[in-house]
């Protein structure tokens, strides 16, 4: 005897709009608010850990000054005139580096990444210079330029070239092969294939690369001044160690990781201002 068995039901599922697709704009905004407010937050909870720390003496004050000791004496400094000069020699170099070294790295990365017979010939050397350390190399600018800004300019041109060499040479080797033939179906000369399918493909992969090499840069030059400058931020970290002021140290530190988080922030904005097609890397309240 065979039993007949109504078949279950379909099931449907339902998915009702939330907050997020009813009011994305509010949404964005209390997500951009959080998300403010935890980059504060962080930071903030740090520093008064470290202000109750100094004034409870659970650390020696000497040795770490209290961030208000340090805020003092960076704004006493400032208002004297006496910071700026060694904020603009670092600045100075920084961006004369910056400039030589992403300007050579994205030349050279274009044509590698376009030109396999060029890729082959050149990848090798660059390799293994890649794997030394920049600062290695201050004593050989010394012997090429002398005392004075050309080491410390070659050094960070030297850093950023790299990075943005190997970030531009991988961009372009990335670009897919149909987009080129599409250019060449098109009859696209070569500054038209440049202009309209290697620059708008690569871009966004190389900015990567040269904020990166920002804060390299900054790190670099940071190290070199320790060593062959008598002036910069670098300097007026190691020479104030030197002489025991540890409140002239954690200023000179803080102006560079200030000086780092602008430059960096600056390239991002460039970013974002050269690619607008690209996706951002940062918030459109999106988890």
């Amino acid at each position: 005897m065979t039993t007949l068995t109504k078949p279950p039901a379909e099931s449907v599922l339902v998915r009702r709009p939330g907050p997020r697709e009813l009011h994305p704009t509010r949404t964005h905004r209390r997500r951009r608010a959080l998300e403010l407010s935890l980059a504060l937050a962080v930071p903030g909870f740090l520093l008064l850990l470290w202000q109750l720390a100094a004034a409870q003496a659970w650390i020696d004050d000497r040795v770490y000054p209290a961030p208000s000791t340090i805020l003092a004496d960076g704004w006493d400094r400032a208002a004297a005139g006496e910071l700026w000069p060694d904020v603009w020699a670092t600045l100075k170099r920084v961006l004369g580096g910056y400039a030589a070294g992403t300007a050579a790295g994205y030349a050279l990365g274009l044509l590698m990444g376009s030109l396999s017979l060029v890729r082959a010939a050149l990848e090798p050397l660059l390799d293994a210079l890649y794997v030394v350390p920049k600062l290695a190399l201050l004593p050989v600018f010394l012997n090429m330029f002398g005392l004075g800004e050309g080491p410390q300019v070659a050094l960070v041109a030297t850093t950023v070239f790299f990075f943005v060499w190997i970030s531009t040479m991988s961009a372009v080797m990335a670009i897919p092969s149909g987009h080129r033939d599409a250019g060449r179906v098109f009859g696209a000369s070569r500054w038209q294939m440049f202009r309209h399918v290697l620059l708008p493909a690569s871009l966004p992969a190389v900015l990567v690369g040269a904020r990166i090499a920002a804060g390299v840069a900054v790190l670099v030059i940071v190290a070199s001044e320790q060593i062959a400058a008598t002036n910069g931020l670098g300097h007026l970290i190691f020479d104030s160690r030197a002489l025991f002021q540890n409140d002239v140290m954690f200023v000179g530190i803080v102006c560079v990781a200030i000086l780092g988080v602008l430059f960096s922030e600056l390239i991002r904005f460039a970013g974002r201002l050269l690619t607008p097609w690209a996706p951002r890397d940062r918030g459109r309240g999106q988890s």
